[in-house]
């Protein structure tokens, strides 16, 4: 069989969506797919959400790629691509994640600046018992930090990693996390929009070799409930014209070395923190994880080499500067995740926000910070709504879209809690 095409995109609800076209589609190309995707919810409930014209005819919308954005897939003669949204008349798509991130990296351009990222995804290995029921992975030796066949009994990590290196991904590690049976995949730092078109693609690749093996990999945030949660830390910094690291001051990192763009960009993600919580961590699940003394974003703060803190500061210095973001969890679209963790730290360096004093507490039993975000999807959503700076910076139709789904979200989980919530999210997420 000739090579066929999967062309896909990533959707308002972190839904990878697509088509398998023929060996004649892989080249410059676009095909079309309804617009009514963005009014369509996890249950396949079709809302009608702002921008996406359920009730005006539902219209196509397009996906365009280029050539030599086509790379080679993992399935047999299955070439990959992803692609920009377009709407009828061939505009960008005010609703496309991807759209909002290259917005942002251009804004970011204009200062003479090019974002670079890396993100640390986590996750948790489910499979089904006697009664099809989903229960925890069976790797009864998984430490943090663990590897070989007690961390992954079946090695199904062991295929991710041999698969993603043959078709070029850069990955850093791959290892088990705290919990298990839980394990973190972090991909090498690139240019923006390639770094994110990497993680989704890899995202999907992992899930769908896990599942050969039975085993149904899970980005939700908290999928066992008396297990921690799985976050998507954003970690950022941005190359200068001369292609330097803009965030460097020196060989040491640090609280102590940092310039200007630093405590701008930190400031501005103090100053919008609530406002960022409906975007990054997007589902009711997101705030089983987000609480505090969990290590994961709850807090409004920032400090140096210290896990109890929203925004970290690298102690490296030189070419790995670099400041981590650990609110976002990859039940957010991750294009728009970046896109927003970038925008709100333009905010802060055009806007000159104050930059509160660093965290000191020890983040369990003592805190200097003493607000944190809301405690529940529905607050976080009125959070982002009342964030009007942050909701045109990131994509006011965009935004508009998502409050309307994510309030319907509310909606529907809102008399779900343990395995009844996380299966309304566990195949999609």
């Amino acid at each position: 069989m000739k090579d066929r095409l999967r062309a896909l995109f990533c959707d308002h609800l972190s839904i990878m969506r697509g088509k398998y076209l023929p060996h004649h589609k892989i080249g410059d190309g676009e095909t079309r797919f309804c617009l009514g995707t963005f009014g369509t919810h996890y249950d396949k409930d079709l809302l009608d959400a702002p921008h996406a014209k359920v009730k005006a005819g539902l219209p196509d919308m397009g996906l365009h790629w280029r050539h030599d954005d086509i790379r080679d897939g993992w399935e047999p003669a299955t070439k990959v691509v992803l692609g920009d949204l377009v709407d009828e008349d061939g505009a960008p798509l005010s609703l496309c994640p991807r759209g909002a991130l290259k917005r942002a990296v251009a804004a970011w351009a204009k200062r003479g600046l090019t974002p670079k990222i890396g993100i640390e995804l986590e996750a948790f290995a489910l499979q089904a018992d006697d009664q099809g029921r989903l229960m925890p992975y069976d790797a009864p030796g998984g430490v943090v930090y663990g590897t070989g066949p007690f961390a992954d009994p079946l090695r199904f990590n062991d295929r991710i990693w041999e698969v993603a290196d043959d078709l070029g991904f850069r990955l850093d590690m791959i290892t088990s996390e705290f919990d298990s049976p839980q394990y973190e995949y972090t991909l090498t730092f690139d240019d923006a929009v390639k770094a994110v078109d990497d993680i989704v693609l890899f995202r999907l690749l992992a899930r769908e070799i896990a599942l050969e093996y039975g085993i149904v990999l899970t980005f939700l945030p908290k999928p066992i409930a008396e297990a921690g949660g799985s976050g998507m830390h954003i970690n950022f910094s941005f190359a200068d014209e001369a292609g330097g690291n803009a965030l460097s001051t020196g060989p040491k990192g640090g609280p102590d070395h940092m310039n200007d763009l630093a405590r701008g960009c930190i400031a501005g993600l103090i100053h919008h923190h609530r406002g960022l919580a409906g975007l990054i961590a997007p589902t009711a699940s997101s705030y089983l994880r987000l609480q505090p003394g969990s290590l994961s974003g709850y807090w409004r703060n920032w400090g140096g080499d210290h896990r109890n803190v929203t925004t970290r500061i690298s102690g490296e210095g030189g070419a790995k500067a670099r400041l981590e973001h650990r609110m976002a969890d990859a039940s957010a679209n991750p294009y728009t995740a970046v896109a927003a963790v970038l925008q709100a730290a333009l905010l802060g360096v055009e806007n000159g926000y104050a930059l509160p004093p660093m965290e000191t507490g020890d983040g369990f039993d003592r805190m200097d910070a003493t607000e944190g975000v809301a405690n529940d999807l529905a607050g976080a959503v009125a959070d982002l709504a009342q964030d009007r700076a942050l909701a045109e910076a990131v994509g006011a139709e965009l935004v508009a879209n998502h409050v309307y789904m994510k309030e319907k979200e509310v909606r529907k989980t809102r008399d779900l809690e343990g395995d009844a919530l996380r299966d309304f999210y566990v195949w999609f997420v």
